[in-house]
């Protein structure tokens, strides 16, 4: 072997690939999210649409879920929210929810996270978002809280609806004085509704 071959010789484990292939795959990504939803859409679908071996999707962004923060410019892993969920008994996830997020939110990550959001939410992506309730909270969050059977879903969507009326109108619209609320206020006082749509009961016609 030259020298000139070894000095091209690609180093073990590490997939070919260059930021072009690196946009490509976002691109393909976030096209897949918005048409089938994030649990209808696989790495591999995402690498085939993308041209590319899925080791590579790998590579690059490691889980699915990683593959959607980029996908959608969150700048926060969501499973960094999910795990702590999943440790929360489900009397308290009421007010463990706000407490993670209103922290996050109120971080610099979080101002970030809000422009992506106003973008999302006023654009042709509102579908990444919807699939990012559907497909990933409600899952995680909808299965644990399914009493009776065929309520999660809307208990997760009365949550969701809670939570994204208050990100717009502390961050977005800027309310005051409750844009200037301590984050720990805040959380106190929404918990009992969260808490409520979450374990509560629910009036007839909810329910399948």
């Amino acid at each position: 072997m030259t020298a000139t071959n070894t000095g091209r010789k690609r180093r073990p484990g590490r997939p070919a690939g260059n930021s072009d292939t690196r946009e490509r795959i976002l691109i393909s990504a976030r096209e897949l999210f918005a048409r089938n939803g994030i649990g209808r859409t696989s790495i591999r679908a995402v690498a085939t649409a993308a041209g590319v071996d899925s080791a590579l999707v790998h590579h690059y962004f490691g889980t699915k879920e990683k593959l959607f923060a980029a996908a959608v410019r969150i700048p926060i892993d969501p499973m960094d929210i999910i795990g702590p969920l999943r440790e929360t008994p489900v009397v308290e996830l009421g007010h463990k929810i706000p407490s993670l997020l209103l922290p996050l939110w109120d971080s610099e990550l979080g101002a970030a996270f809000i422009a992506t959001l106003r973008s999302i939410l006023t654009g042709s992506e509102v579908n990444l978002f919807r699939s990012f309730i559907q497909d990933i909270i409600a899952v995680e969050v909808g299965a644990r809280v399914d009493n009776p059977p065929g309520s999660g879903i809307i208990r997760v969507q009365f949550v969701a609806s809670q939570l994204v009326g208050l990100l717009i109108a502390r961050y977005i619209i800027a309310l005051e004085p409750f844009a200037s609320l301590p984050a720990d206020q805040v959380a106190e006082t929404v918990a009992p509704n969260l808490q409520r749509y979450l374990t509560g009961d629910l009036p007839d016609g909810f329910v399948p």
